[in-house]
């Protein structure tokens, strides 16, 4: 499913206008479904990031389609700004300066690998989210993360560690790995 400018413009729009409607009332935004365009009606899967001066400022989402996408983008634009552990809760003089991009995930697919040097020639660097799951720990890099770490075993062991995994535990034949595309747009 590829969004129209309008789609994405109304997403983008509805996650502010949430964190507002949040400050302001102190409450989550609630919408009449029925306003809603049909297609941002459907089951999809969101991250929505938050960067405050071109730096990570949240960023949280659901890899398997849960919520109605335009529900999944509210509920993720709160948790972004006011559940990711790794940053202090959004104050309301931030909302001015920052800068809201939107992922939808297409459905992840498992890599079927013979060994790491297969695994490796299966990812595709700047397009595949991966998804590293090994017994009860899980975790996952979107796209955009190969900006940062584009080597493509930097990436896998950075995803062990984020894991909670040792650094090498991508090299463990039976941790699984799916990956996922994006399409991602931002204000």
């Amino acid at each position: 499913m590829k969004l129209g400018s309008k789609g994405k413009e109304f997403l983008l729009k509805l996650s502010r206008q949430t964190l507002e409607e949040y400050f302001i009332a102190g409450k989550k935004l609630e919408i009449n479904e029925k306003k809603v365009a049909k297609n941002l009606r459907e089951k999809r899967a969101t991250f929505v990031t938050l960067f405050k001066n071109n730096k990570l400022r949240g960023c949280i989402g659901n890899i398997l389609p849960k919520f109605p996408l335009y529900q999944d983008v509210i509920n993720n634009t709160l948790s972004a700004a006011f559940s990711d552990a790794r940053f202090p809760q959004l104050k309301y003089d931030e909302l001015r300066s920052l800068r809201i991009e939107i992922s939808i995930l297409t459905v992840p697919k498992r890599i079927i690998y013979d060994d790491t040097e297969d695994l490796l020639a299966k990812i595709k660097a700047d397009e595949h989210g991966i998804i590293l799951q090994s017994g009860y720990f899980q975790s996952t890099f979107l796209p955009d993360v190969w900006k940062e770490l584009s080597k493509k075993e930097d990436f896998l062991t950075n995803l062990s560690l984020k894991a909670g995994l040792a650094p090498n535990a991508w090299k463990n034949p039976e941790t699984e790995f799916f990956f996922y595309t994006t399409e991602s747009f931002e204000d």
